[in-house]
């Protein structure tokens, strides 16, 4: 098309650019810096559909006759093409038989018009009218549309960061307020953070959720971020100690964008960091190479979120409750105070995205569940890179190589310990033999030639608290939209938070706008606060 078309040719490197990994299911491309986004859905529409949950402005049925589109004539194709409209949703097609005029008639469609379209055929027009009252059934559960308005965002972490620049490019004016002295003040302030994608042999929900969040991460870092500095997508080796592969058994070409079975150049370069009585086991060992994988500092991609037009970021602000009052919003509006009872801010819009902290502010009004898990790393400035594996590795724990550190000298990083129930993000020294003896099993050579530098405590260590959920999942959307209008939650992002947070803050905007979806209505419906309701 763009060859034929030369002005095309620049919006086809856009898209040329994202058009990878396009495995069955959702993907969400990026253009106009998040202004125009593209959700492409692969595999059999009627089954796509029922996992979308918007209102479309128009709709296009393709195809100029039966034998090109015969799925069109379908009415249970139909009715699902009617369930993402509202009405006076606008409908042409090229395919105008009586079959597909009648099907859309019994869909609540009123057909105004066809024109001849030489050669073509006739260009069929219609418009969502029906004589009923359409049902509609959100993944998040909103009645309607939300107009943007004020919104409060409870946290200037990756969360936090993310949803506020989600709403504000949607017309939002948001107040993010946070009690540290400035952004990513919390877990959000590790040094640097890996991207990978997780694998498992069913390609479970974690795994189709963590594809999804890498593609949202590398499409901000690309746009927003230097990379050598900021980030690196230098794919990830990933060693499997249970000896399983850990890919599905049938594997589509399109997912080796994402992961495939190590090859040799890959192996051979790891073994540069292997031990001369680790390379047999290095040999057996089964090893996945993460082309999509990669590194990335946490704080910069905070700072460029939030340095989106329409947010306005507030520190040193610590709030001690919330509350609903009436106004002459429809949805009435949330206040924060702080400890004294003085009014913080107001908003028609709260997003509780403070970490674990986020299930103590709602307390009075929600029951969060969320546990703290504390994490610690260890790191240093790179002597001698020849003991160093070309990218990042993990398997047990990660090592991440080569990042420029806040004073521009080239560092390694190690970790991460995982430890519940510990709100404390101090530094111990136990934590650092157990991060070190991580590495000898991840990295035998890399760890004896760091040994000097953690015997004579060269290293350094860095601390922060995370929260997850009871399933591990991420915990977006309303609260209680029906008892509590405009409250929702974007957190429990666990040790995910950088593969996580633009799309959660994604998701939350979609929900809020009734907008396409970035990923299958049952994924978001997993996220929701209210999965925990139900089960109780």
């Amino acid at each position: 098309m763009a060859a034929k078309h030369p002005e095309l040719s620049a919006l086809a490197v856009q898209l040329g650019e994202q058009w990878h990994g396009l495995l069955p299911g959702f993907h969400r491309l990026v253009f106009e810096g998040g202004h125009v986004l593209l959700t492409l859905c692969i595999g059999e529409v009627k089954v796509l559909l029922k996992e979308q949950s918007f209102e479309a402005d128009s709709v296009y049925l393709a195809g100029v006759n039966w034998l090109q589109a015969p799925d069109i004539c379908d009415p249970h194709l139909l009715t699902a093409v009617a369930r993402c409209c509202r009405r006076g949703t606008r409908l042409a097609s090229m395919m105008a038989s009586k079959s597909v005029v009648d099907g859309l008639t019994q869909c609540g469609f009123e057909v105004s018009e066809t024109t001849p379209m030489a050669p073509q055929g006739e260009l069929l027009q219609a418009s969502f009218n029906p004589r009923w009252e359409p049902k509609k059934s959100s993944a998040f559960n909103l009645p309607k549309p939300r107009s943007p308005a004020r919104c409060i965002v409870l946290g200037a972490g990756l969360a936090g960061a993310a949803c506020a620049a989600s709403l504000a490019r949607r017309g939002w004016q948001v107040t993010v307020l946070d009690a540290h002295a400035a952004a990513a003040g919390g877990a959000s302030a590790l040094p640097v953070g890996l991207l990978a994608p997780h694998v498992s042999p069913d390609d479970s929900m974690l795994s189709r959720l963590s594809r999804s969040g890498l593609r949202a991460t590398w499409q901000v870092a690309k746009s927003q971020l230097e990379a050598a500095v900021d980030w690196q997508a230098s794919g990830v080796l990933q060693r499997r100690f249970d000896t399983s592969a850990g890919l599905p058994k049938h594997w589509p070409e399109a997912g080796e964008h994402w992961s495939r079975l190590a090859g040799p150049d890959e192996r051979q370069a790891v073994k540069a960091a292997s031990s001369s009585a680790d390379t047999g086991s290095e040999n057996v060992t089964p090893a996945l190479w993460h082309a999509a994988g990669g590194w990335i500092k946490p704080q910069r991609l905070v700072h460029a979120l939030l340095a989106t037009p329409g947010v306005n970021a507030r520190y040193g602000v610590k709030i001690a409750s919330l509350k609903r009052s009436s106004s002459a919003h429809p949805d009435g509006c949330w206040q924060v105070f702080d400890a004294d009872g003085k009014a913080i801010a107001e908003a028609e819009l709260l997003v509780l995205a403070a970490g674990f902290e986020s299930a103590g502010l709602a307390s009075t009004h929600a029951h969060l569940r969320l546990q703290a898990v504390r994490g610690q790393v260890t790191w240093g400035e790179v002597n001698d890179a020849r003991a160093l594996p070309p990218f990042p590795v993990n398997g047990h724990g990660s090592f991440i190589p080569a990042f420029l550190n806040d004073a521009g000298q080239p560092s390694w990083l190690m970790g991460a310990t995982f430890e519940r129930d510990n709100f404390r993000a101090d530094v111990k020294v136990t934590d650092q033999l157990d991060i070190f003896g991580r590495l000898q099993q991840l990295l035998p050579h890399t760890a004896g030639a760091l040994k000097a530098s953690f015997d004579a405590d060269l290293t350094r260590a860095w601390a922060g608290v995370r929260c997850v959920s009871p399933d591990r999942l991420p915990i977006v959307g309303p609260l209680d939209d029906a008892a509590l209008p405009g409250l929702h939650a974007c957190t429990a992002l666990g040790s995910r938070g950088l593969s996580f947070a633009v799309l959660c803050g994604e998701l939350l905007a979609a929900g809020l706008h009734a907008e396409p979806l970035p990923i299958e209505k049952r994924l978001a419906q997993s996220l929701l606060a209210s999965r925990y309701h139900i089960a109780e």
